[in-house]
């Protein structure tokens, strides 16, 4: 459970990342890529650490952080 919902905040903050990555002055495309792939294997390790070795607190310890700064992020503007 822990792991799905790490994963979902996961994916919301690679959006951002990529969306600002695009917002970038004298972006290119690649650099849109790159943020993504970066993000997403980011996202992929810690997904994996919290399903296989983290302990519980830890992994929604992990959970909460990723939904502060998902939730500081997306209402800060």
């Amino acid at each position: 459970m822990a792991t799905g919902a790490f994963v979902v905040g996961g994916l919301v903050l690679v959006l951002v990342a990529m969306a600002q990555a695009r917002d970038r002055k004298h972006a290119r495309g690649a650099d849109v890529w790159r943020a993504g792939l970066l993000g997403l294997a980011v996202v992929g390790l810690v997904a994996v650490l919290i399903a296989y070795w983290l302990p519980s607190v830890a992994a929604w310890g992990t959970v909460a952080a990723t939904a502060m700064a998902v939730a500081f992020i997306t209402l800060m503007d």
